[in-house]
């Protein structure tokens, strides 16, 4: 039999590419090497080593040839650099919100303001009285860190915090209507992100769920006629992520809290959002607040605390004094409850509802929303040359109008005008668009748009003065393809 000397010589260039391939303890040994254990570590490096290592054993095998310097020493530690750096990156990253949602529920929500961010730092570096009573030198309540400012802020008797607004909700009605009827709305049975739905919360809370009116019309007499002595509350729900419009009836609160009164049951109010600004003076679309609803009679109040309130994730109950007091007893409080961090950043973001002049500069998420188009406009053209740039060979940009959204299930129907970079690929089809948007999420800061009317936006209303130079420097490194 005869022997193929093609296949004879390839075997013999594998085999002597494999024998090239330097080992663990070489690299190791390697000058360059011992400068990365000193900064990621002995074991980490090692881990990459044999990682690197067997991927270029793995690429000899399956390439024909592979460049002379492959496993030379620069070589080998840009391979083992790279890898380093890449399981070294934490798994939360900074990332560029020009998606157009200022409140975006997949990139955190509000950004918190300075002062709340150093009060976090503060707990988490110092001990603190956490729930420790400073007068009276023993154990104290956690939730008296927070009930002052949230009293004087929206007038009620007690105040609770717990860690989101659908844990308040759970916690009110596990407390308040277990075993026992809640009547709400057809029309307010919302579901949020995530599949939280009203009716599935109150299930898992071990409340009835009695649903009342019609999807577009609700009326008192149905909340009257539906009032039995298995009732436990009347509820309503903010319906802030959606609206019915058209043929529409419902029930103002100052109503449903007389009618539930009339039959010495509470009446509590879900917000969802909930804020504590007049939306409206700042040249926003009004928002209910848990002021207005307290004052309409509501005996329970709930809302986050990381939507348009601007601060940390937080489901914050507010109301009579005697029912906040039940839902603090209940074991599952101590289940939700908030930490140290959230309690410090929470009490630096309400202090700044004390001076309404400088709100809307102090806090960031009110800052966002009220920029006018103009700011924006300045943005867009200063970073536009750049972007531009950038795409030379593989796509146009344009400036063009846009329109924002506030997000997290905020007044879903308003849109903020605003200015945005179109950016449309010379290639046609949908690939083309795809590639693009992926490549501004590979950046080292992940710049993250929108794809619309085959075009990639990058809305420009959330990019902070402060970041421009961070973000046109990272440009330098976009990867096209074409």
């Amino acid at each position: 039999m005869s022997t193929n000397p093609a296949n004879t010589e390839s075997h013999s260039a594998a085999s002597a590419m494999l024998a090239a391939i330097p080992s663990v303890d070489r690299v190791l040994n390697m000058a360059t090497t011992l400068a990365l254990i000193g900064e990621f570590g002995r074991v980490p490096v090692s881990s990459a080593i044999r990682t690197v290592l067997a991927q270029l054993r793995d690429q000899v095998v399956h390439a024909d040839t592979l460049p002379a310097d492959t496993f030379a020493e620069p070589a080998i530690h840009l391979r083992l650099q790279a890898a380093l750096r890449l399981a070294a990156r934490p798994a939360l990253r900074q990332v560029f919100n020009l998606t157009g949602t200022v409140l975006h529920t997949n990139l955190g929500r509000a950004q918190l303001p300075d002062v709340a961010i150093q009060a976090v730092i503060d707990a988490m570096t110092r001990p603190c009285n956490l729930e420790y009573d400073l007068d009276g030198g023993s154990r104290g309540d956690r939730d008296n860190l927070i009930e002052p400012m949230l009293q004087e802020l929206t007038g009620a008797e007690a105040a609770t915090v717990v860690n989101n607004n659908a844990a308040a909700v759970f916690l009110a009605l596990n407390t308040l209507g277990l075993r026992k009827e809640i009547i709400v709305s057809r029309g307010e049975l919302v579901e949020i992100g995530g599949s939280f739905r009203v009716p599935d919360i109150m299930a898992r809370a071990g409340c009835k769920l009695r649903e009342v009116g019609t999807t577009n019309r609700t009326h008192l007499k149905d909340y009257a006629e539906s009032i039995t002595g298995k009732t436990a509350m009347l509820l309503k729900v903010h319906t802030s992520n959606y609206a019915i419009q058209g043929f529409t009836a419902s029930v103002a609160e100052k109503e449903m809290a007389k009618l539930a009164h009339e039959h010495d049951l509470p009446f509590m109010v879900d917000l969802g959002s909930g804020t504590l600004a007049n939306l409206r003076g700042l040249g926003l679309p009004s928002e209910p607040t848990p002021q207005e609803s307290l004052a309409s009679g509501a005996d329970l109040v709930t809302f986050s605390g990381d939507k348009l309130l601007g601060g940390p994730q937080a489901g914050i109950i507010v109301g009579r004094k005697d029912l906040i007091a039940k839902i603090k007893k209940n074991p599952l409080k101590r289940a939700l409850r908030v930490d140290k961090m959230t309690y410090a950043a929470l009490d630096a973001v309400l202090r700044l509802y004390r001076d309404p002049e400088s709100l809307v500069q102090n806090l960031p998420t009110l800052r966002l929303l009220t920029r006018s188009v103009e700011e924006i406009e300045v943005m867009a053209n200063h970073i536009f040359p750049f972007i531009a740039l950038a795409l030379t060979g593989h796509a146009t940009a344009a400036i063009k109008p846009c329109q924002s959204q506030i997000g997290s299930g905020s007044l879903p129907v308003n849109l903020l005008s605003s200015v945005c970079i179109s950016i449309s690929p010379l290639a046609k089809g949908g690939t083309a668009l795809k590639r693009i948007e992926q490549a501004f999420r590979q950046l080292p800061i992940p710049v993250l748009g929108r794809i619309a009317e085959s075009t990639f936006c990058l809305d420009i209303r959330c990019l902070e003065t402060e970041q421009i130079p961070e973000f046109i420097n990272q440009l330098k490194q976009l990867t096209l393809t074409t």
